[in-house]
C-alpha cells in the first residue's frame, strides 16, 4: 500500500474520517465521505491506515511524543525506504486535524466488525508504542480503555490485553485469559488453543499487514512467557 499513500485512489477506496485523511495527505480537500465509492478497502490499507491515524491522537492525548515511542512505532509501522516522509505527513495530519479519535476508532470497528482478532492487534500495537518510554501515563491509559470500548471490547478483555503489557509479573492467569480453578488439562487444552489462535503463521496465512504479524509475535511471546510461570508453578511438563 505505501507505494499509493500519497495518491487519492487509496484514500477514495477507504472513506470516511480515514479516507478523507488520506485525501489531505495527496492535497485533496479534507472531506469526511460515509463510505467507499469503489468498494471496501483491503484490510491491509485499513489497518496499517487506522493503527497510524490512532497512534497519532494517542501521540495529541499525552501531549508528549517520545523518542523510544518513535521507535516503536517504527519497528510496529513496516515503512519501505523513501516513503518515511509521507508517513510522518500522514502522522501529524491525523495529530493535528479536528476529527477525534473515536471517529477513526468507529471506521475501523466497522470495518473489522467480523474480526475482532484484528481489533485486538491495533489495541495491542497502541500498547506497545505507549509503554515504548518505560511510562504509560493516565491520559494514554484512558485513550486505550476508550478505544477498545468503541471496538466492542468488555472491561475484562481490556483487563487482559492490558495485563500482557503492564502487569504481566501480578498474574500470568489474567494474562493468558484463564481461571485459576482450571485443571491441568483443562488449563492446557486452553493455552495451546490461544497459541494457535495468536501465532504470528496465522496471521501470514491471512494476508494480513507485516504490522498485524509484529504485533501477534509480541502478543505470543507474552503468553508463553505468562506460561512458563504458571508451568513453574504447577509443575507442568
Amino acid at each position: 500500500m505505501w507505494g499509493k499513500i500519497g495518491g487519492a485512489g487509496l484514500g477514495l477506496a477507504i472513506g470516511g474520517p480515514l479516507g478523507a485523511l488520506m485525501g489531505a495527505l495527496a492535497g485533496h480537500v479534507l472531506v469526511d465521505r460515509e463510505g467507499a465509492p469503489f468498494g471496501r478497502a483491503a484490510k491491509e490499507a485499513l489497518f496499517t491506515t487506522g493503527l497510524v491515524a490512532l497512534s497519532a491522537k494517542m501521540a495529541k492525548a499525552d501531549g508528549v511524543v517520545t523518542h523510544d515511542e518513535v521507535a516503536a512505532f517504527r519497528r510496529i509501522v513496516d515503512v519501505p525506504p523513501g516513503e518515511e516522509g509521507n508517513v510522518a505527513r500522514l502522522f501529524d495530519l491525523a495529530k493535528a486535524t479536528t476529527a477525534g479519535f473515536e471517529a477513526y476508532a468507529r471506521q475501523i470497528a466497522d470495518a473489522f466488525r467480523d474480526d475482532p482478532a484484528l481489533l485486538e492487534d491495533i489495541v495491542d500495537g497502541l500498547f506497545l508504542i505507549a509503554k515504548a518510554d518505560h511510562a504509560l501515563h493516565e491520559a494514554e491509559l484512558r485513550y486505550l480503555a476508550a478505544v477498545a470500548a468503541i471496538f466492542g471490547f468488555a472491561e475484562s478483555d481490556f483487563a487482559r490485553i492490558e495485563a500482557r503489557h503492564l502487569h504481566c509479573d501480578d498474574d500470568p492467569y489474567v494474562v493468558i485469559g484463564a481461571d485459576r480453578s482450571m485443571r491441568d488439562e483443562a488449563l492446557k487444552r486452553h493455552y495451546r488453543r490461544l497459541v494457535a489462535e495468536t501465532h504470528p503463521d496465522r496471521e501470514i496465512a491471512r494476508g494480513l499487514p507485516p504490522e498485524a504479524v509484529k504485533i501477534a509475535t509480541d502478543r505470543l511471546a507474552a503468553i508463553n512467557a505468562a506460561w512458563d510461570r504458571i508451568a513453574r508453578e504447577r509443575n507442568l511438563a
